[in-house]
């Protein structure tokens, strides 16, 4: 099958929904009408029942709280006190500098510190929502490749069930030739066909492990209070089969194809990454840091502090009238010891900062990386699938009848047609394994193209 890539409508449209190009391995059927769960509707439940979503929900929830607390100024001190009461006596009015005293005092943060903090809070809060649209995909990605191990297993366990009646065939043909002295069959035939289905029993036995395997590493994200049935006996956890695979016909990209010679524009691939909510998510982080330079930066301006207090005397034993006292003052540090504290504050904030904007590249480098290696494998699977359905298969098909015919004929080997037969089951296992690997590999590329929808999501940026 040729396969083309010239533009950005093409890869925007590997965007789409999973199960668009894997229809050939799903029924659309769902739960509620069959007791099966297709592709989308496994995906989505397990995306509903991730509890990661929750805790991201409640971080985000953290972070807002702690924005709107880190924007309040501290709290006034009051003081409470008498102030010069004589030792010997405890005579309140006895001296005339003896007072009782009530004192408030508020501190005020450094520049603007309050308000840089609320913000850097903030912008953390502001990332949770892209973790939580990552996340998504993230599991869409898994359990896909769950979903479709399971239905490998499964298929390939109706395609060797289906050839086994074929092997019983040729060894109800080959004990009756042999019986009958009639042909070129030999005791050696009999036992080789035997062996044959013992090896085919074999294989049923292993293929059934692997889908329990898969349906029970599938029960783990589909695992709620409300269900608790084992994942390998829950028919929910069991893809759907496809009844028939005489044309299987995978389509790519809403009916568009690749084509191997297709350039993929590096420019357009990488502001495309750039959008997805993983690299949107640490660009929050980058924010935050950021706006941490800036924190750093305040503690190099003084704080200050205003205090007040009242001072209420006694009059005078003799009857004296003595005046009440009021007062007020100003504090504030001096910052002038700062290369080992504010210098150092300042340079790890922007060594932080830096070092975020290097796991930004990092990122983007490996998925840029990622993508094209995906791309090359879908074109080669894309070819290799073109060839089986166009050519080998059908090949496989003649020669095991030609083989079949001929030793009916006695005029072919026995011991040929068995290798035909287990050549042509091979091959449909082989193209079956081609067209999950081509889906897999689709569900890998999807999301790496996730886009971004907050729609509905409080980011936290405001409070």
């Amino acid at each position: 099958m040729n396969v083309y890539l010239s533009n950005r409508t093409d890869w925007c449209s590997m965007t789409l929904a999973l199960a668009t190009a894997v229809s050939i391995l799903a029924s659309t059927s769902t739960y509620g009408q069959s007791g099966q769960l297709s592709l989308t509707d496994t995906v989505a439940l397990a995306q509903q029942l991730d509890p990661w979503q929750q805790g991201s929900r409640l971080r985000q929830e953290a972070l807002q709280a702690e924005s709107i607390s880190a924007g309040t100024f501290p709290d006034p001190q009051i003081a409470v006190g008498f102030a010069n009461l004589p030792l010997d006596s405890l005579d309140f009015n006895q001296e005339a500098m003896t007072q009782f005293k009530v004192g408030v005092s508020q501190m005020f943060p450094r520049g603007q510190s309050l308000a840089l903090e609320q913000q850097r809070l903030q912008l953390l809060g502001a990332e949770q929502p892209l973790m939580r649209q990552d996340r998504l995909a993230k599991v869409a990605v898994t359990v896909s490749q769950l979903w479709l191990d399971a239905y490998l297993a499964r298929e390939s366990l109706r395609l060797i069930e289906a050839d086994r009646g074929l092997f019983e065939y040729l060894v109800e043909v080959a004990e009756s030739s042999y019986a009958s002295a009639v042909g070129k069959t030999r005791q050696q035939d009999i036992i080789r066909a035997q062996l044959e289905l013992t090896r085919l029993d074999d294989r049923l036995t292993t293929l059934r492990l692997s889908y329990e395997q898969a349906a029970s590493k599938l029960g783990e994200w589909l695992d709620s209070a409300h269900n608790r049935e084992r994942p390998g006996e829950d028919s929910r956890f069991r893809p759907t089969p496809q009844r028939s695979r005489s044309e299987p016909s995978l389509e790519l990209l809403q009916g568009q194809r690749l084509q191997a010679a297709g350039e993929l524009d590096p420019n357009w691939l990488g502001s495309q990454l750039l959008q997805h909510p993983a690299i949107l998510g640490i660009e929050q982080r980058i924010d935050a840091q950021r706006t941490g330079i800036a924190l750093a930066e305040q503690k190099y301006k003084p704080q200050w502090g205003v205090n007040a207090s009242y001072g209420y005397r006694d009059d005078a034993p003799d009857g004296m009238n003595r005046d009440d006292f009021f007062s007020v003052g100003l504090t504030f540090d001096l910052p002038i010891f700062t290369e080992k504290r504010q210098d150092k504050q300042l340079q790890s904030a922007v060594a932080r900062t830096e070092s975020a904007k290097t796991q930004k590249w990092l990122a983007l480098r490996g998925m840029r990386a990622t993508v094209l290696a995906l791309r090359s494998q879908l074109l080669r699977l894309n070819q290799r699938h073109a060839l089986y359905q166009g050519q080998l298969l059908g090949q496989m098909h003649e020669q095991a009848e030609a083989s079949l015919n001929a030793y009916t004929n006695d005029d072919g080997d026995f011991a040929e047609v068995v290798r035909a037969r287990i050549a042509e089951l091979n091959a449909k296992i082989d193209a079956l394994v081609i067209d999950i690997d081509r889906s897999k590999t689709i569900a890998h590329l999807n999301y790496f193209f996730t886009t971004t929808d907050l729609t509905g999501e409080d980011t936290g940026a405001s409070s």
